[in-house]
């Protein structure tokens, strides 16, 4: 159920913008939007908090944790190097694109400047449809494979945008787990897409 809301709340937000209809309440929320994230954070931060042993749990992991972001990192980019080849362009700028892991406003904007427009709006839309399609795979990955693999399309995105469907269909454990990921694969976004284009 999830799902179709996310979905109507995208479609109905992309009327908005296109249409220009900006009502007081959309106009608060759109200028309001990091204190809404910062809400839902705390708010994801009670519910772990209340989850008896949890952070204990966490520690036990030591270097385990980084095998997440590792993981998704170095898939991403070999995905983008397969996706160079479909495409036709240098393994260069198919790994910086896949780079983005998500953040597609960064990735657009960075690769822009360096790769040009064209090459921008292609990190634009390809990390806007991860996100975008993120939210649908969660639900079938949690029910499938398992909590943490859910993690894996959501990549940079899983501290914030996809953290509600996380939370929603997997436990206060891989939320963590979920939170702790965005962070380092956001780090390593701006790093990697101007590694690749410097190599």
């Amino acid at each position: 159920m999830i799902v179709l809301f996310t979905l109507l709340a995208l479609v109905l937000g992309l009327f908005c913008g296109l249409s220009g209809f900006n009502p007081t309440p959309v106009s608060f929320l759109s200028q309001h939007s990091d204190m809404i994230l910062y809400i839902l954070m705390f708010s994801v931060g009670i519910s772990i908090g209340m989850h008896n042993g949890i952070l204990k749990k966490i520690r036990q992991y030591h270097l385990k944790i980084l095998i997440i972001p590792l993981g998704i990192t170095v898939g991403s980019v070999i995905g983008g190097l397969i996706c160079a080849v479909i495409l036709g362009i240098s393994p260069a700028e198919g790994a910086a694109v896949a780079s983005g892991m998500g953040w597609y406003s960064l990735a657009g904007v960075t690769i822009s400047r360096l790769g040009g427009a064209e090459l921008g709006s292609i990190a634009f839309m390809s990390n806007l449809m991860r996100e975008f399609f993120s939210f649908f795979l969660i639900p079938i990955i949690a029910s499938r494979l398992n909590n943490y693999t859910c993690i894996a399309p959501a990549a940079a995105t899983s501290e914030d945008t996809t953290l509600p469907v996380l939370l929603k269909y997997t436990n206060e454990e891989t939320v963590v787990l979920a939170v702790l990921n965005g962070i380092l694969c956001s780090f390593f976004v701006p790093i990697l897409i101007t590694f690749f284009f410097n190599i």
